[in-house]
């Protein structure tokens, strides 16, 4: 890449959108912010076009995006709809794509991204994991034009660690998980868990969706998913330790028995940095790893008695086709519904589970709307879960 980029970023108003703006002012000059997408909070996003010069914005919601142009600079033309975001990341004067959106809604715009060779910084679980086959064949089909960089962390780091590895030298991928907001919490109490705890994450700083999913390990599930795509690696050979400390990142084991890791402060700049500028690594002001002052590195194996959801994610990527996707989406309505207490925190993991137990699997790889209506119809019936569980 040369030295300065110009980044379109779907998602501007989440907690990685925002990040990932404080990253490309760190950047310098030479980095500008071509275009910011988000949902419907028009006013964040109009404070966003003035900071940073954009020349295009998109919201999903018609009306807000009405009422963004009411105020947003002239010189900044205001997309609206579901199909903004898809053009977008196909803008011509864009070199980055930043998929930061939640759910499925990442799966047409970083395809339109790879298409029109573009760099996809994806930052997007969901994407990969219902759709994770249609993804790294257009990464093929994009050959040199386009590529795929991962923005979590657990991704960055073993993207990072194999930089430089031959293609036949990984063995093995291990992904740390910090544990969440309970892995030391008594289990005989986790029924009586609240939302409000189940957001206060020790470590990192997330959405609330993603806060929960660290909750249940959720969030790894989906990750190993994400990693088996990713790096083409089994699931047998993707495994998962428990690291509170989460100073390492994530593992890779290579096959002359050496182990790679990268540590780093938990802090999500450091990954979205790297994959706007791979495989230069610019200098920052973000706060280091000291290593004198971390404490020891502590590893675990997973209670799959206390973290259920991650078996589950393990059974659908295994089994393929599109339950992952309805583990995605289940997984989505299940924790909608506990924040809205509907449901329990233990009902997460078994609304998903009698989802995927009802679904009937497709035995191919599926198109984008055989993806699409299987989400579709796991939320339906994630959802007639919910009601049955909301009425005992």
């Amino acid at each position: 890449m040369g030295k300065g980029k110009n980044v379109v970023i779907l998602g501007s108003t989440g907690s990685i959108g925002r990040q990932a703006l404080e990253v490309i002012e760190t950047l310098g000059e030479d980095w500008h912010v071509a275009a910011v997408t988000a949902d419907h909070n028009y006013d964040l996003v109009n404070q966003q076009i003035r900071k940073h010069g954009c020349r295009y914005a998109a919201l999903n919601s018609r009306s807000d995006a009405a009422k963004l142009r009411n105020i947003a600079p002239e010189g900044c033309q205001i997309w609206e709809g579901p199909e903004a975001m898809r053009d977008l990341a196909a803008l011509p004067e864009a070199d980055v794509v930043l998929v930061a959106v939640l759910g499925t809604a990442g799966i047409e715009p970083t395809l339109a991204a790879l298409k029109a060779g573009k760099r996809v910084a994806l930052a997007n679980k969901e994407t990969l994991v219902a759709a994770g086959a249609l993804i790294m064949q257009a990464v093929r089909q994009a050959g040199s034009t386009g590529m795929l960089v991962p923005v979590d962390s657990e991704h960055s780091a073993i993207f990072q660690c194999l930089v430089g590895q031959d293609q036949d030298a990984l063995e093995s991928i291990t992904l740390t998980a910090s544990g969440g907001a309970f892995r030391d919490y008594p289990l005989a109490e986790l029924a009586n868990v609240t939302p409000e705890m189940a957001l206060r994450h020790p470590n990192w700083n997330m959405g609330p969706k993603i806060t929960i999913d660290s909750a249940t390990l959720m969030n790894k599930g989906l990750e190993v998913i994400e990693a088996h795509w990713l790096f083409a690696v089994d699931y047998p050979q993707i495994n998962v330790a428990i690291h509170p400390g989460s100073m390492v990142h994530s593992m890779v084991h290579l096959r002359d028995g050496s182990i790679l890791a990268q540590l780093g402060a938990p802090d999500m700049r450091l990954p979205i940095q790297y994959a706007f500028t791979y495989p230069r690594r610019l200098p920052n002001n973000y706060r280091r790893l000291n290593l004198f002052e971390c404490g020891p590195l502590l590893f675990e194996p997973p209670d799959l008695q206390r973290f259920p959801a991650l078996k589950l994610a393990y059974d659908a990527g295994t089994a393929g086709g599109t339950a992952p996707a309805v583990l995605n989406a289940a997984n989505e309505e299940a924790v909608a519904a506990f924040r809205a207490g509907r449901v329990a925190f233990l009902d997460i993991a078994r609304i998903v589970a009698e989802t995927l137990g009802k679904h009937i699997n497709s035995t191919w790889i599926p198109d984008l709307g055989t993806i699409l209506e299987a989400d579709a119809a796991a939320r339906v019936s994630a959802n007639s879960i919910i009601r049955r569980l909301e009425g005992k």
